[in-house]
């Protein structure tokens, strides 16, 4: 479908990519929006590889016991069971030794049969040193000296092995987050083809820009990896941190891989118009982009979703812009859609946790990482004037999930919270916490709630994917307008906001008042005493939301903006050419 005569791959570097259920290869919304990524890559038949870390451990396996207190274990899997070992065997430099690293073939099958093959580097390998065997086992653990090594091994270990795969020439690397930034160090050394170090030229720096793209993901510097220059020189060697000094890829004595990333490509995007802005304050020296993330429609969608787009809709799993023809679908096929995936995720819920919830009664969802800024508890601010509203508007059932990371002691200390504030609502308003949130629990959680609830403190909320995956499922959003939200809402008409607006200064303190009065004044009435109007609402998030923010939409973009340069773009239109 692509014919372009400098470029004939991209490769999408990512410490993490949500694959399937069954590999325990991310944490959270970064991995998500990867594995979406590749999805649309291989529905849109773009010449896309994947690169990551095979995460033989996983994330973790996440125990809350009757207080909500955390616990942790690993998530072991098997990749012979799941992927393909590939013969080449290729070597990165780590503290001076030679490390040995091998890859898993996973691949993506696209809506029209297209194939995205994803390569999953492996460094268990016997002749590796005991330490070195390790570095692809655990997502996010260990310290920064063993994060660094793993970064090495993602960015300069994956920069090899596309190498050794026959991807040599003609490759766009596609950057998502700072974590494989070290590629460019690759990408630099073979410009430089046995020249010193303090032979980099400005030229040089730009040869490899030219071959590089950059998402970033986190809109506070404290989000960025950063490693001291010492550490740095005895994982990488003084020569390596030599030659990232001269081609000032440097910042303030620190390997800030956001920084080398920002310094090594050409292309700097942002996840969303208002992350943009934020972006761009924190980097004033490069130019930054925007193109807002989207999700996977057809993987995201609920089988009852599905079954009714197929009905109504034909085309949109090939075109997801088709959506927005939602319009004409009967409000009763919705709301009978919704009831079906409302009863599959109360089941759900049911088998995980034994609480039983009550599938008339409003539910509303709040599935994220569990974080402080995240404010998962910011609907138990004011417990007395939670139940009068249920008993003066109606009733509501709310349903929590998400992982804490095993050293965030804030965001395990949330979760208690939320326990503590169930207990404290047992005789008004029935809440669960749901352990272990997955790619399966998600997809529940996205589709059966009647309402999606999202409060992040502005402006800490990049982007956000789960209230893209509700609106393809006629699920509304409460939320703050931050992030994909400040796009996507309209009052009353796709949803309803948190707060007057998304300018700075805010007062957060008042955002619990505002999330009471629309829930007391708007919502639950609306609820129960409009039914229809609401469906109205669930219709309109799918026309207006569904149909946008997706990741063919998303993809699309980046084939034009990003990875083919003005004078290179693809011969077609992507979704043009799937039809």
């Amino acid at each position: 479908m692509y014919s372009n005569s400098s470029i004939s791959r991209i490769a999408y570097f990512s410490m993490e990519i949500c694959l399937e259920q069954a590999l325990p290869t991310y944490s959270g919304g970064l991995g998500v929006l990867a594995g979406d990524t590749l999805r649309a890559a291989a529905d849109l038949g773009l010449p896309m590889v994947g690169v990551m870390l095979l995460h033989r451990k996983g994330y973790f396996t996440q125990h809350l016991d009757a207080a909500g207190n955390q616990s942790e274990s690993a998530a072991d899997w098997k990749p012979e069971e799941k992927l393909e070992l590939l013969e080449p065997v290729v070597t990165v430099e780590v503290e001076g030794r030679k490390v040995r690293v091998r890859a898993w073939r996973y691949l993506v099958r696209g809506v029209t049969g297209h194939q995205v093959p994803v390569f999953l580097l492996d460094t268990a390998v016997p002749e590796n040193a005991e330490f070195d065997r390790t570095l692809t086992d655990t997502l996010y653990g260990g310290d920064n000296h063993y994060r660094l090594c793993q970064e090495v091994v993602l960015g300069m270990g994956g920069a090899e092995m596309l190498r050794a795969l026959g991807y040599v020439n003609d490759v766009c690397h596609h950057i998502n987050e700072g974590h494989a930034s070290l590629l460019c160090l690759s990408l630099l050394e073979r410009r430089l083809a046995g020249r010193g170090p303090w032979d980099v030229t400005e030229d040089d720096v730009n040869a490899v820009r030219k071959q590089c793209v950059f998402t970033t993901h986190t809109p506070v510097p404290a989000g960025h990896d950063k490693f001291p220059a010492e550490m740095a020189k005895r994982v990488l060697g003084a020569t390596r941190v030599g030659l990232l000094e001269a081609a000032r890829a440097m910042e303030n004595d620190e390997l800030n891989m956001t920084y080398v990333a920002l310094r090594c490509t050409r292309f700097v995007n942002a996840v969303a118009l208002r992350h943009k802005e934020v972006s761009q304050e924190m980097f004033p020296d490069f130019p930054v982009k925007a193109i807002t993330n989207g999700v996977h429609a057809v993987t995201w969608t609920s089988q009852s979703f599905r079954d009714l787009f197929d009905r109504h809709i034909q085309g949109w799993r090939y075109d997801n812009m088709y959506l927005r023809y939602a319009t004409v679908v009967p409000l009763d096929a919705i709301r009978e859609a919704h009831t079906n995936a409302k009863e599959a995720l109360l089941d759900e819920v049911h088998r995980r946790s034994g609480v039983r919830f009550d599938p008339s009664v409003l539910t509303i969802g709040f599935a994220r990482r569990s974080t402080p800024y995240k404010r998962a508890d910011l609907i138990f601010s004011d417990l007395g004037r939670l139940r009068e509203i249920t008993r003066h508007s109606g009733p509501l059932q709310i349903i929590f999930a998400g992982k804490a990371h095993p050293r965030d002691e804030w965001g395990k200390a949330l979760i208690q919270k939320i326990f503590s504030a169930a207990a404290g609502l047992r005789d008004t308003i029935r809440v669960a916490y749901i352990q272990n949130y997955d790619m399966t629990l998600g997809a529940h959680f996205t589709s059966g709630v009647d309402l999606w609830l999202n409060n992040p403190m502005r402006p800490l909320e990049a982007s956000g994917t789960s209230g893209m995956k509700a609106a393809l499922n006629g699920v509304p959003s409460l939320s703050v307008l931050d992030g994909w939200w400040v796009e996507g809402h309209i009052e009353g008409v796709t949803g309803w906001s948190i707060g007057a607006g998304h300018t700075l200064p805010i007062d957060p303190a008042k955002d619990a008042g505002d999330l009471y009065l629309k829930l007391e004044r708007t919502i639950l009435p609306m609820f129960y005493g409009q039914p229809y109007q609401f469906a109205e609402v669930m219709r309109n998030s799918i026309a207006l939301n569904g149909s946008y923010f997706n990741t063919q939409r998303m993809v699309t973009q980046y084939a034009r903006d990003a990875y083919f340069p003005p004078g290179e773009a693809p011969v077609a239109d992507p979704a043009l050419a799937m039809r």
